[in-house]
């Protein structure tokens, strides 16, 4: 039983270290992997690592894993700047999760 509440405790702080937000897409640097995100009214840059990963969500709420390549075609285009808004799990400087509203797949 001990082992378990501290299983449960362990789990409640480090959840707690990845903060979620909803941000606005300003840039997207390909070379270096680097977002720049308006979060509130301040502008943040994070980096995106091999162990990102990325979602398209669905209006049901259902969500579908995308590739680095997917995601780069929305963060790359010129009509997502200052426009794109999206949810990012972090951790420190680093992108955890990143998930896009995506239509309803057919």
């Amino acid at each position: 039983m001990r082992k378990l509440l501290f299983a449960l405790c362990g789990f409640v702080l480090m959840s707690g270290l990845a903060a979620a937000a909803e941000v606005t897409l300003v840039n997207f640097d390909k070379e270096l992997k680097e977002v720049t995100v308006k979060e509130g009214d301040e502008q943040k840059v994070y980096r995106v690592t091999d162990a990102t990963k990325f979602y398209g969500v669905d209006p049901e709420g259902k969500a579908r894993e995308m590739t680095y390549d997917d995601a780069v075609k929305g963060l790359g285009s010129d009509k997502s700047k200052n426009r794109l808004k999206f949810n990012v799990t972090v951790k420190g400087e680093e992108i955890v999760e990143a998930r896009f509203a995506a239509k309803k797949r057919k």
